[in-house]
């Protein structure tokens, strides 16, 4: 068993404290495609589901995130993908990741992630597969009105039409 399953059965039978740690979520069923953005078929598994694989051999037991691997993040076009989340957080998708190579860049980057209040890793800190591959970045939950950039404009009702 990894250290990872161990550190989270502790947490799971910890029942005075919830896991409040931020969650990585890993596309199991991303598949590895070409230059051209062919799917490249394959008897071994999943290009998510390695990894997946891949981070669990090699997150130390103390890591200040949970891993967890998901169905699909419909990112198939820019797979491998993760998504990093936590409430109160502002929460990334990621794409073009490598399953093999990416590793431990995503290990740090998801270790700097946890180290925030609000999500946010100043740009110039980030791995640079996190810096080009970024898919989005989602407001946390619930806003705050901080997290707006601008006041919320409403549209003008038929009603109030100006042209008289």
């Amino acid at each position: 068993m990894s250290q990872f399953r161990r550190g989270n059965e502790a947490a799971e039978q910890s029942s005075s404290l919830p896991d409040d740690r931020p969650i990585l979520h890993v596309c199991l069923t991303c598949r590895q495609r070409d230059a051209e953005g062919n799917v490249i078929e394959t008897d071994e598994p999943r290009a998510g589901t390695r990894l997946h694989h891949n981070l669990e051999a090699a997150l130390p037991a103390d890591a200040p995130f949970v891993l967890r691997g998901v169905e699909c993040l419909s990112n198939c076009k820019r797979a491998c993908t993760i998504g990093l989340t936590s409430p109160a957080r502002w929460s990334y998708v990621y794409g073009d990741l490598d399953p093999d190579a990416s590793v431990a860049e995503i290990i740090a980057a998801a270790t700097l992630y946890a180290g925030t209040e609000n999500g946010l890793v100043p740009w110039r800190e980030r791995p640079q597969i996190f810096r080009k591959g970024v898919i989005a970045r989602i407001p946390p939950f619930p806003l705050s009105s901080s997290h707006y950039a601008a006041p919320a404009v409403e549209p003008a009702r038929a009603s109030e039409d100006q042209s008289a």
